[in-house]
């Protein structure tokens, strides 16, 4: 609603303007517009409308994140404008083009795979829309977006893979649930665990196979790993929690006991991931903090404001173990 007012709102301007006093002032018989004060021109989280695409639901990660964006905005007061792309990257550019017609003040995406963003990015730059890429980047040119507030997904990968090593004791046969084809945090986490592995010869990846960061196709895969290789496998690294847990319902079905026959590392530090530690079933999650939702309208209103913020705002996340799960779990709010 109120991203429709803004044109009435801009007529009304007009007309205070032309009454006397108003400011404005005359000067040799010239009329000269006052600047206004640095607090009139400051926009406040009241008057802030954001367009916000976000990927789905595709996991108990994203469900948390989507959580604190709209909570969020309803405790500061922000018109929250919020679009569901169900795992479709057309259905959020429809919604970001949308949010472009409507006129927003800023937008907000996650973008379900890096590429393909250079044209809608383009038309939302030509509209004086700034964006921010919240959780995960696009590879566009940097003049097309303004920030990007998420995670280090290769240091991710190389927190997994230094866990892993760990575990395995710098040996063994591993098998790999790679998360959503193309999006930035399974193609850093992928390349970011290498990075490790690659200096220790006798770790091996055996297979390595999307299971698009749900439960059910992670169970799926890890199915197959087991048909193809069984006891060979020694560990499991998993691109997400939920994954994980599928593998660990998989790892139970075929006869092993996952935590112990297979080491399990995975990625997102989800509530799920600490009751599986508790319960023995997995050996350490790397986590990545959904809750972004304070910090995306901070940095928001900052960018709506015309100040400087910096083109990445990383976030700080932690490494747990078995060892901290009973201690941690009942604080954890995803």
């Amino acid at each position: 609603m109120r991203a429709i007012m803004k044109g009435m709102s801009l007529f009304f301007i007009v007309l205070i303007l032309m009454l006397p006093g108003c400011q404005a002032k005359l000067e040799g018989g010239t009329a000269v517009s006052t600047p206004p004060t640095a607090e009139e021109s400051t926009i406040t989280y009241e008057e802030l409308v954001v367009g916000y695409s976000q990927i789905g639901a595709e996991s108990e990660w994203r469900t948390g994140n989507t959580a604190s964006i709209k909570e969020a905005a309803e405790s500061l007061g922000v018109e929250l404008i919020f679009s569901d792309g169900q795992q479709k990257q057309e259905n959020q550019i429809k919604a970001i083009r949308t949010f472009i017609a409507q006129q927003v003040d800023l937008i907000g995406v996650s973008p379900v795979v890096e590429t393909g963003w250079d044209s809608v990015f383009q038309e939302a730059k030509e509209a004086g829309i700034p964006i921010i890429l919240v959780d995960r980047r696009a590879a566009v040119d940097e003049n097309l977006y303004t920030s990007y507030l998420g995670s280090d997904f290769t240091e991710e990968g190389r927190n997994a893979a230094r866990v892993m090593v760990d575990l395995l004791d710098g040996e063994g046969k591993i098998v790999e649930l790679v998360g959503t084809v193309g999006s930035a945090p399974a193609i850093d986490r992928y390349a970011g665990f290498r990075e490790v592995i690659k200096e220790y010869p006798d770790l091996e990846i055996i297979a390595s196979e999307s299971g698009d960061f749900t439960r059910a196709k992670g169970e799926e895969v890890m199915g197959d790993f087991l048909q193809l290789y069984g006891d060979k496998i020694d560990a499991v690294y998993a691109h997400n929690d939920d994954m994980a847990i599928g593998a660990i319902k998989a790892i139970e079905a075929y006869g092993l006991k996952p935590g112990e026959d297979i080491k399990i590392v995975s990625i997102d530090a989800i509530r799920d991931a600490f009751q599986a530690m508790i319960d023995g079933k997995l050996n350490a999650t790397i986590e990545c903090n959904p809750l972004l939702g304070p910090q995306f309208f901070d940095l928001a209103l900052k960018v709506a404001n015309g100040e400087s913020v910096p083109k990445w705002i990383p976030s700080e996340e932690k490494i747990y173990f078995p060892d901290d799960a009973a201690e941690v779990l009942p604080s954890r709010k995803y």
